[in-house]
């Protein structure tokens, strides 16, 4: 007995019998299909990434200023920032920022966290409040505190109103009191930013690690030390390292806040102050920017290699 077969099924078997050919002709007819997902984020990358920082390092051995190219010197600018007295104060002044601020960003914010943690309505209104100078511009955040912590300012007839002290602190023009000023602010800022991140975190430890700890009588400090400091370890050592780079690269608040003169007598200029001051102006020497833009890169480079390595040694230890 013949078997007939009908029109739809002679339809779906051709179907069936082409769809590999066409699964060929895709991949090996249309090879240009993910560079056309890619061009646009690689034109940008190329174009703000790659393209200045070739053109730093080219600049960076010529004695190029912004009227004119400039000519080839070798390492001369490298050996002038040897003797930079300039480059020196900077240098001291951001690793200062780093080592003061990092840590305390590392653990201020995600006490903040631990305390704001839940979903009642005052919890929400202290994390919107922690998180509203993040959303502010540095500019507006230094002049408010300039204002603040001005000789006349509230901080100061604050102090002399409770007779903390007995004339005006200079928080603005003593060069040590302006750095940690510029510090404050920098922390003020960005802990908001670093305790929505915990949060984050946080989310993701296991409630019955906290009961447990409680039934073995642990209180609030011993559940933050043991449960949920443990929890975070890898949040904390990406936290370490976002704070790091941006610490080093400290503008905004001591550029304001010093009135973009980099305190008395320059003595706190940072890296990215000195880059500016180098870099910009009809004076500007494009070539000697360049080579400090490439010692702070290097710099920065180590320091984070580092801190990789010692977070991997002590992750496999623990």
């Amino acid at each position: 007995m013949t078997s007939t077969v009908t029109a739809p099924e002679r339809g779906m078997r051709r179907a069936v019998r082409t769809r590999p050919a066409r699964r060929r002709h895709w991949s090996q007819g249309r090879w240009y299909v993910p560079w056309l997902f890619l061009g646009g984020a690689l034109l940008v990358v190329s174009t703000f990434v790659l393209f200045p920082f070739f053109n730093t390092l080219l600049l960076s051995f010529t004695d190029a200023t912004l009227l004119r190219g400039g000519r080839f010197i070798g390492t001369e600018n490298f050996q002038e920032i040897l003797g930079d007295s300039r480059f020196r104060t900077a240098l001291l002044n951001s690793t200062l920022y780093v080592i003061c601020v990092v840590p305390v960003m590392v653990v201020l914010p995600l006490v903040l966290a631990a305390l704001a943690a839940g979903n009642g309505r005052l919890l929400g209104f202290f994390r919107t409040s922690y998180y509203l100078p993040v959303i502010m511009s540095p500019v507006i955040v230094g002049l408010v505190w300039t204002n603040l912590l001005d000789r006349r300012g509230m901080v100061n007839a604050v102090l002399g109103w409770v007779s903390a002290v007995g004339e005006p602190v200079p928080f603005l023009t003593d060069r040590w009191l302006l750095l940690f000023s510029a510090m404050f602010v920098t922390i003020w800022m960005g802990m908001g930013y670093y305790m929505v991140i915990y949060l984050a975190a946080l989310a993701s430890i296991d409630p019955a690690l906290y009961d447990s700890a409680a039934v073995d009588g642990a209180g609030p400090v011993r559940k933050f030390l043991h449960v949920t400091m443990p929890g975070v370890r890898n949040t904390m050592g990406l936290i370490g390292l976002f704070s790091s780079i941006a610490a080093f690269r400290v503008f905004g608040e001591v550029y304001v806040l010093t009135d973009g003169t980099g305190g008395t007598g320059g003595g706190d200029l940072t890296m990215t102050m000195l880059i500016q001051r180098e870099g910009t102006g009809l004076q500007a020497r494009t070539g000697y920017a360049g080579a400090i833009s490439l010692v702070m890169f290097a710099i920065m480079a180590i320091f984070l290699v580092l801190q990789l390595v010692a977070q991997n040694r002590q992750r496999k230890n623990g």
